[in-house]
């Protein structure tokens, strides 16, 4: 099976070929950003295909982050797999970005919890908790910091994404110290490629996977224009 996993959840723009059949990446490529993903990415897409020796129509399945993340970031790459995968004719599948943030640690079958963390900004983090053979010990949600440290009760955790330092800067002195820290900005995009397989288009849509309403919101005067009765 061949995949395109497509990634611009976060603070990186990336895109990825998977051959399931080799077992590898035959093309990838990454690039830290902050802004400028709807620019970046079509592009960057372009000469992934394009190193992975390829065409769209050879391709059996799109694979997308859906969140939690920036809202913008979010819609770019959702609309770019939408749109792809409607063109080529092919299945479209979402990945959570915290799903991906723990799959790699769970992958090495280690005894410690994971905590996949995300900055959610305003001393908040979207998090997720996890047991070493992958188990949901807490649920995916956005809580604050000091609620996240809570889960320092299930024993020195391996703490995974951008929110890790976070969360490891402020552990409880009583706890048992992180097992291990991996402050990552985006998840690896082998990792999204790999999930993207594994799940189905009909338990894993590509759509949005919001943990609180976008900080976004349409200007007042919109909200006016909207709330008016048309004209009689």
């Amino acid at each position: 099976m061949l995949i395109l996993a497509i990634d611009t959840a976060l603070d990186a723009c990336a895109a990825g070929i998977l051959d399931t059949d080799a077992g590898k990446l035959i093309a990838q490529e990454s690039q830290i950003m902050k802004r400028g993903h709807a620019e970046a990415l079509m592009p960057l897409i372009a000469r992934v295909i394009k190193e992975g020796g390829i065409t769209f129509a050879a391709l059996d399945r799109i694979a997308v982050t859906t969140g939690p993340g920036s809202f913008t970031g979010l819609r770019v790459g959702l609309s770019a797999a939408r749109g792809l995968a409607l063109a080529a004719n092919k299945p479209v599948v979402g990945v959570t970005t915290l799903t991906a943030y723990a799959a790699p640690v769970v992958s090495e079958s280690g005894e410690q919890p994971v905590i996949a963390a995300i900055d959610a900004r305003h001393d908040q983090v979207y998090f997720q908790v996890v047991s070493g053979n992958g188990s949901s010990l807490i649920r995916p949600k956005v809580a604050p910091v000091e609620e996240a440290l809570g889960a320092s009760r299930f024993g020195a955790p391996h703490l995974v994404g951008n929110a890790a330092k976070i969360l490891a800067d402020r552990w409880p002195a009583q706890a048992a110290p992180p097992f291990k820290i991996d402050a990552q900005a985006a998840p690896d995009i082998a990792w999204v490629a790999w999930l993207g397989a594994a799940v189905s288009p009909n338990t894993a849509p590509a759509r949005p996977f919001y943990l609180r309403a976008p900080d976004a919101k349409p200007p007042k005067e919109a909200l006016l224009k909207t709330s008016q009765p048309p004209p009689s």
